[in-house]
């Protein structure tokens, strides 16, 4: 009798278990995001002022919330890229090629696009 009990018991602990566990697997935090999205896309060219493409620059790009950097060094198109970025947050991004420092430009989280074409310039010598 003492076995019965235990074993009923545990089939309630459980079942318990199992529908909280599939509550907790089924509620979406987020009813309105799209399931498809994978964030921003940033993507660009760093260039001299007259227009030529710097290979190798180095493009910074800082998440303001969290303050963590990514880097990209350019492509021979002087191309950079940036996947994935959070919509919900502000990114700084510059280049630093030779020494040289693009200015920095803002990315909003007001900008509801979600792939941008930001080519920064250098003052290279």
């Amino acid at each position: 009798m003492r076995r019965s009990f235990l074993v009923a018991v545990l089939a309630i602990i459980t079942m318990t278990f199992a529908n909280t566990c599939e509550v907790f697997a089924t509620t979406d935090p987020n009813p309105t995001a799209d399931k498809n999205d994978q964030g921003r896309n940033v993507v660009g060219q760093v260039m001299t002022k007259s227009e030529a493409p710097l290979s190798e620059a180095v493009v910074y790009l800082k998440n303001t919330k969290t303050l963590t950097i990514k880097s990209f060094i350019t492509e021979k198109d002087g191309g950079y890229r940036f996947h994935g970025l959070s919509p919900n947050v502000d990114y700084e991004i510059y280049a630093d090629y030779q020494g040289q420092k693009s200015p920095t430009k803002t990315i909003s989280s007001f900008d509801t696009r979600s792939n941008i074409t930001l080519n920064i310039h250098i003052d290279a010598k």
